[in-house]
């Protein structure tokens, strides 16, 4: 399971080169946080007033699982704080929100967290601080599986490429799935890889082209190759190929730092 996505820049010669690039990208933002977030349009559009209800938090299926609290973050931000913001965008907690927007339905001030924890996912990617926790280590499995399906297939979970192997709660019906793949879907009557219409069928190539050209528009494909080059990086750095480095983020997991037990 390791993608190829297409029409990247080239790396950075060396590892050195990577690293300074690194280092240059969090100096430049030092102490200016905020006003590099204040720039984000989800920032503008979804921080109005919190009155610190915690109405967010009560109605957000990820507070109920991960240890996380939506209204501390925008509290955070609210404080225009750099040294809160800059241990918020190190830290896990903003990789937890899984983007439902339950919090914008129900806040009374017309608040949106979902919105800021966008914003903030993106500045913690540019300025490198992602790279610090692991949740944030693992935006480099959703830039090569994820994106790399979206890109090359047109969907963001391909049938192909899912593999029981790397998700052994597939079990033995996972196993039978992926030996049966072509009979499966045909007796199902989708249309996998086929040309015409119906589910999974082949996204011709002009749609991808599109596609691409979306994510180049809007500074998708920018953000990725930052990503990948992070995660080349940081494999060198622990002697690791980059795909032993991409298995490795892939099954990292501390359960007892992230989900609310015991």
């Amino acid at each position: 399971m390791f993608f190829n996505i297409p029409t990247f820049k080239k790396k950075a010669e060396t590892a050195k080169v990577q690293e300074n690039m690194t280092e240059d990208r969090s100096s430049k933002y030092k102490g200016h946080l905020y006003e590099e977030l204040e720039k984000d349009y989800r920032i503008k559009e979804g921080l109005k007033a919190c009155m610190n209800c915690g109405v967010c938090t009560a109605v957000c299926p990820a507070a109920e699982f991960y240890r996380y609290n939506p209204k501390n973050i925008v509290n955070i931000v609210q404080r225009k704080d750099e040294e809160e913001l800059e241990l918020l965008l190190k830290s896990d907690t903003i990789w937890y929100c899984g983007e439902c927007m339950s919090c914008i339905t129900r806040c009374p001030r017309g608040n949106a967290p979902g919105l800021i924890i966008m914003a903030l996912r993106k500045l913690s990617m540019i300025t490198g601080y992602y790279m610090e926790s692991e949740k944030g280590r693992q935006q480099y499995v959703l830039v090569k599986d994820l994106c790399g399906n979206i890109l090359n297939h047109g969907y963001c979970v391909y049938p192909r490429n899912f593999g029981y192997e790397e998700h052994k709660e597939f079990g033995t019906v996972g196993k039978w799935i992926n030996e049966n793949l072509d009979d499966l879907h045909q007796r199902l009557g989708s249309n996998l890889d086929g040309d015409g219409p119906g589910g999974l069928r082949k996204i011709p190539q002009e749609s991808l082209d599109q596609l691409k050209n979306i994510f180049d528009v809007t500074g998708a494909t920018e953000l990725m190759n930052t990503v990948i080059e992070d995660a080349h990086l940081r494999a060198k750095e622990e002697n690791l190929s980059d795909e032993e480095y991409f298995k490795k983020v892939y099954t990292e997991n501390n359960n007892s730092k992230h989900l609310n037990i015991g």
